[in-house]
Formats: structure tokens, C-alpha cells, sequence
């Protein structure tokens, strides 16, 4: 079969088939053919380590993309990308608009690409995301000897985002946990904007898919790299980081206009094409299939997943499990609070540092009742009755860590005085990586980069 697969920049689950408060109809009509996942989580709420835990099979740390690819972080192996896995099983392959695996010049050379259909659009741009569905479309209309994959990506989500032209901010709830007030009201409406332009973009290509009669040949995935661009959000590791939108849609899928509860990784998806297209997995994959779950013989295929941040515009090491009741977060640097430089700049950025947020110091260590705790603000890593709780997910994530080869395991050492510091794992030697750890809420000044 041939698969299509629908992503977008920084957008979460904030789409009408998660609740979101904006319309997205060509989505929901998309929802009501597939399966729904509610419990789909990134391997690391920044665009490039994300896409590669999803691209790959693999962790970010594992695949070696520990940072933004336009900055001159990348794969370690590049034959080990989905592309070219199924270049090498026959496949056509074709991109259009983003991609965030290599540089925008290495995009054939390095990820293998046959056809590039158009070019990648920048934040905002909801003309160019538009003018690429139309590609799409034009290619979904051709003639095929062969079964293909085609990667659509759009980046009307991703800031600076359109200016609102439709959406009225007195009439939107900003998401948790953005406080409601004009500014952040406005920054909400604009999201909506480019969440409105995404879902326009799907209807275009889902039409001409209808058109073409590949609904009966072809495996349809819409999902996005990682939460939406505000603060406690993208490069967190908070479920509002973490959690994206994840719908599947293939033909004769029994679970077809159903939502599940299953909790999955992206890691899970590049197995579960392998099976849905009758193709041999590679042995480098850490995910599972989905396929127990898609066809309703398991509730469950996992019982943890891993998420990971190291570099986005600054260093800010960190590592979480999580199960369905639990989530334990730990920090690897000798930072007491979160970077500026790694929270998008926008109006809900501005908010909270006028608050003082980026002088609040976290602990260490985080642990969350999910069940009781949903919105993930009561650490428990102290309560003494959650002891063998926060010990067992220690030994998790330590298991992984050691078992993936994470860098981050020859980090931590002890200093003179006894005190436990945290050496930094290096960037490549041509890669662009904020030396501050605080800059101004709007700007980043170009003399502040290595």
C-alpha cells in the first residue's frame, strides 16, 4: 500500500477531534475514518530530535539527533530513515513543504528523497502551505508503477503565526496552562488562524485522495512533531509538551471511527507501517506496533514511553518515563530553572517572563500522579508514601538509558566539595547554540550564538 503522511509544526492535540475549541471540519472527517489515538507521545517536544524518534524508530539520542537540524545537528546514520527504507523496498518517495531530519540543501542527498514537490514553507506562511496541498494534490493525480510514500508537512502552526484574519480573541480560551488575558487571547486567535489553514490544507489532499480512489491502496497518518509553541509547552516535558494528535486511517481497519486509550509512542508508528504494508521491520526499531491495539486484539502494546530534550536553541538536558498513572522528569545540567532561549518568543512568552517564571527555580527531580494530577503541577518526588514509585521509575529510566547508550550517562560526576555537577555533552563543532541562558522575551541577537 502506499502511505501518506500529514504533519504539521507545533500544534499538539489542539484540533477539534481532541476538544480543542476551533473548528477543524476536514480533520474530524478524517478522525471518523481512522483510529484515534489519545495517548500519542513525542520522543522529544523539539521539531528535529522529534521527527527523528519518529523518522527513525529510534530515541533522538540513539538516532544522534540531539538537536535542530538547521542549527548543524543530524543523524548518525541516515540509511536508517524511514525514506530510505522504503526507497530500498521499492517505493517512490516524495516530500513536500517541511521536513526538520537535515538541512534544507541535504534533503535528497541525505534522506533520499526521489521528488521533491515543493519547497519548505516558513511560520506563518499559509499561503505557501496551500500552494503545496495543490502540489499534493497534482501528485496524487499521476500515474504511479509504484507504491509511494508521500510526506506533506505544514508549518501554519509553527510561529511567527498569521495574523489573525477570522478568529475573534474575545471569544477563545487560551490552553492550559496559559493564563486568559488579552495578550495571551490574541496569541491563541493567531494559533487558531494557522490551526484553521492546516485543517484546509488536509481537506484539499483528502479530496483529491477521495478523487483518485487511493482510500483502497493507501495508509493515511496525520500526527504533528510536538506540543504548540507556548511557554510549559514545546521543549517541556510536560503531557502539554509531550502529547500529540495521532490519527490512522487504512482500508479495512476494524477500529475505523474509534478512539482508544492506548498509550503510544511515536516510536511506534515507523513498526506499525512496516505491518500494515507487509514489510520486514528493520532491527534497529525501539518502538512497538500498533496493530494489536488498531485491530482489536490488545488494549495496551506498552506499559512506559520515553521522552527527551538535550538541545534546542540551549543546552537543557532532561529525560522523563512515562506510564499511564505516572510521570517522573529529571534534570542532567546544574541549571535550577528552565531557559528562556528554549521557549518560543511570543506574546505568551512575554506574559510569563514579565511574571518572573524564568527565575522560579524546579527541583532536581519531578514526579506526577497523572490520574490525580493531570495538569502535572504537585511534585511528588518528596511524599514518602510514593517512595517505591519514584524509585521504581528511577530504575526505568536508568534501565533505558544504559540499554540506548544515552550520552547523558557519562554526564554526572562529583566535584571537590562532594556536590554532584553534570559535564555538557558537546554539539558538533559547526552547530549554532545559544552560550546564554537568559534573552530578552522578543528577540535573540545573533552575537548571542556559537
Amino acid at each position: 500500500m502506499n502511505i501518506i503522511l500529514l504533519h504539521t509544526h507545533d500544534l499538539g492535540r489542539v484540533i477539534e477531534p481532541y476538544g480543542a475549541g476551533v473548528r477543524t471540519p476536514n480533520l474530524m472527517a478524517l478522525a471518523r475514518e481512522s483510529t484515534l489515538f489519545r495517548h500519542c507521545y513525542c520522543t522529544a517536544p523539539t521539531c528535529s530530535p522529534s521527527r527523528a524518534g519518529m523518522l527513525t524508530g529510534m530515541l533522538p539520542h540513539s538516532a544522534g539527533l540531539l538537536g535542530l537540524a538547521h542549527r548543524g545537528f543530524h543523524l548518525k546514520d541516515y540509511s536508517k530513515h524511514l525514506v530510505r527504507y522504503l526507497g530500498d523496498q521499492g517505493f517512490e518517495t516524495a516530500l513536500c513543504g517541511i521536513q526538520h531530519e537535515a538541512p534544507s540543501d541535504k534533503v535528497q542527498e541525505w534522506l533520499g528523497y526521489e521528488k521533491i514537490l515543493g519547497p519548505e514553507t516558513a511560520g506563518g506562511d499559509i499561503e505557501g502551505d496551500l500552494e503545496n496541498a495543490r502540489a499534493v494534490c497534482r501528485y496524487l493525480r499521476e500515474p504511479h508503477n509504484r507504491p509511494f510514500f508521500l510526506s506533506y508537512g505544514m508549518a501554519s502552526t509553527h510561529r511567527v503565526y498569521p495574523k489573525n484574519g477570522g478568529v475573534d480573541p474575545n471569544y477563545v480560551l487560551p490552553p492550559f496552562p496559559i493564563p486568559d488575558n488579552a495578550q495571551t487571547r490574541q496569541d491563541t486567535a493567531e494559533l487558531y488562524q494557522g490551526v484553521m489553514a492546516v485543517d484546509d490544507c488536509v481537506g484539499m489532499v483528502l479530496d483529491a485522495i477521495r478523487e483518485t480512489g487511493r482510500e483502497e491502496d493507501s495508509i493515511i497518518v496525520f500526527t504533528t512533531d510536538h506540543g504548540v509553541a507556548f511557554p510549559n509547552m514545546k521543549c517541556h516535558l510536560y503531557d502539554t509538551g509531550i502529547g500529540v494528535a495521532l490519527m490512522l486511517r487504512y482500508p479495512g481497519n476494524p477500529g475505523k471511527g474509534t478512539a482508544t486509550d492506548a498509550l503510544c509512542s511515536h516510536l511506534d508508528l515507523f513498526p506499525t507501517l512496516c505491518e500494515l504494508a507487509g514489510l520486514q521491520p528493520p532491527p534497529w526499531l525501539q518502538g512497538v506496533s500498533l496493530c494489536p491495539v488498531l485491530e482489536g486484539r490488545a488494549g495496551q502494546v506498552r506499559d512506559e514511553l520515553f521522552a527527551e530534550v538535550t538541545y534546542h536553541a540551549a543546552y537543557e538536558p532532561m529525560r522523563c518515563v512515562r506510564t499511564r498513572r505516572y510521570k517522573y522528569i529529571r534534570f542532567f545540567d546544574d541549571l535550577d530553572s528552565f531557559s528562556p532561549s528554549n521557549t518560543d518568543d511570543g506574546p505568551s512568552k512575554t506574559v510569563f517572563c514579565e511574571a518572573g517564571y524564568f527565575d522560579r527555580p524546579h527541583p532536581r527531580e519531578l514526579l506526577f500522579d497523572l490520574t490525580l494530577d493531570p495538569v502535572e503541577r504537585v511534585n511528588l518526588a518528596e511524599d514518602p508514601q510514593l517512595q517505591d514509585v519514584l524509585s521504581g521509575l528511577r530504575v526505568r529510566l536508568q534501565g533505558m538509558m544504559e540499554e540506548t547508550d544515552d550520552p547523558l550517562l557519562e554526564a554526572e560526576y562529583t566535584d571537590e566539595t562532594g556536590k554532584k555537577r553534570y559535564r555538557r555533552i558537546p554539539a558538533p563543532k559547526d552547530s549554532i547554540v545559544n552560550r546564554q541562558l537568559c534573552l530578552s522575551p522578543e528577540t535573540h541577537d545573533p552575537a548571542d550564538f556559537e
